[in-house]
């Protein structure tokens, strides 16, 4: 397919935010440091940004879905204020064990299952190949591995030994590290009018 562009997917809690049991509200958020930066140099390289996060709190009823999109729209004002856009957000509220009624599935979303990827890569024409994951959890590697996500990226301190995958990965100490491992490779604009 052509006039397809690159993205940055990011892991939310952990990557975007500090880690909190079961997040949602807005006043236990703590961006991590870098991460604005990181969302702008994407920008620049015309990487659009989306958020891809599973949200078992909600499967096991400690939150709701508008809780979740609450706290959603307000994190995308407060990216917003940082001249970053968030271009879309992807969650599963699924669990296959701790799920409760409708919740209580084994969802193709669920990370490290790879269908969120799958879905932003089809409604936003993302080129994975040419696209960098960035997370802090070996499931979000193996969801991007899954989906063919062109540079994987973990954040470390989450988890407490190397992923089990055959998928290449890098590991980084800090968001700031990240920042030069985004594709570069975009095709620079056609010049317009008379040469």
């Amino acid at each position: 397919m052509k006039n397809l562009t690159p993205a940055l997917f990011l892991d939310r809690d952990g990557v975007i935010n500090r880690e909190v049991e079961y997040l949602y509200k807005s006043e236990q958020v703590q961006f991590i440091p870098g991460i604005f930066d990181l969302c702008r140099a994407a920008q620049a390289l015309e990487h659009k940004v989306i958020v891809i996060t599973n949200q078992s709190g909600i499967a096991r009823q400690f939150y709701s879905e508008e809780d979740f999109h609450a706290l959603m729209r307000w994190m995308t004002e407060e990216f917003a204020r940082e001249q970053v856009i968030l271009d879309a957000y992807y969650y599963c509220p699924h669990h296959p064990q701790f799920g409760v009624g409708q919740y209580r599935k084994d969802c193709a979303d669920r990370k490290p299952g790879p269908g969120m990827l799958f879905r932003a890569a089809e409604e936003h024409r993302i080129d994975l190949g040419k696209s960098l994951l960035l997370g802090d959890r070996c499931s979000d590697i193996e969801a991007g591995a899954a989906a063919g996500v062109g540079k994987l990226v973990l954040l470390a301190g989450t988890e407490p030994s190397p992923c089990i995958s055959s998928a290449r990965y890098v590991v980084v100490p800090s968001i700031m590290d990240a920042i030069n491992l985004l594709p570069r490779n975009v095709s620079p604009p056609k010049a317009t009018g008379n040469i």
